[in-house]
């Protein structure tokens, strides 16, 4: 292969798509899999976001807390869950982009299955992590736990892969003037 033809493909819009869903994925995972396995220290995260106990009070917003210890249960596990099928969903993505670099023909499946990653990762750190827990639950204001920075991270790398998804293919390579 020469040089220009191998910086068309590592210097593709392609492989940037590979990478950040290769990365993003197996961070969804990490992320996922840290969670079962050090299920108190989250969960008690989750309880004291959901809680409100940390946080500024005022009777017009106290009633949103939700103390249920079975309910904190079910709602951690939703997010694992969601977690879990966000990385799986992106490295499928990153499988299916890499054959699109061997010439194969899976950029239709690779696009759909990233954009549904990056989709789930928006959902759950801008619907859930910013909108509920941030202002239903005012994580914003909760001296104990604040994700709300993690949760902006990961909303702008999901973001960033979509943009990155659906900016046009550049000509392979240019002359030189």
């Amino acid at each position: 292969m020469r040089i220009s033809g191998f910086l068309d493909v590592v210097g593709s819009r392609r492989m940037a798509v590979t990478v950040l869903a290769t990365i993003t994925g197996l961070y969804y995972l990490i992320v996922g899999i840290t969670n079962c396995t050090d299920t108190d220290t989250n969960r008690r995260g989750v309880t004291a976001v959901l809680s409100m106990r940390q946080t500024i009070h005022h009777p017009s917003i106290d009633w949103h807390a939700i103390t249920n210890g079975t309910v904190v249960w079910i709602a951690y596990i939703i997010v694992v869950i969601w977690e879990l099928l966000t990385a799986l969903v992106l490295l499928s993505a990153a499988v299916a982009w890499i054959r699109t670099l061997f010439g194969r023909p899976a950029e239709a499946l690779a696009t759909r299955l990233a954009t549904l990653g990056w989709i789930m990762a928006i959902l759950l750190f801008l619907g859930g992590f910013l909108t509920i827990g941030g202002e239903w639950f005012r994580m914003w204001a909760n001296k104990e736990v604040n994700a709300s920075s993690a949760a902006l991270q990961n909303f702008l790398i999901a973001s960033v892969g979509l943009i990155l998804m659906y900016l046009p293919d550049r000509a392979s390579h240019t002359e030189p003037s």
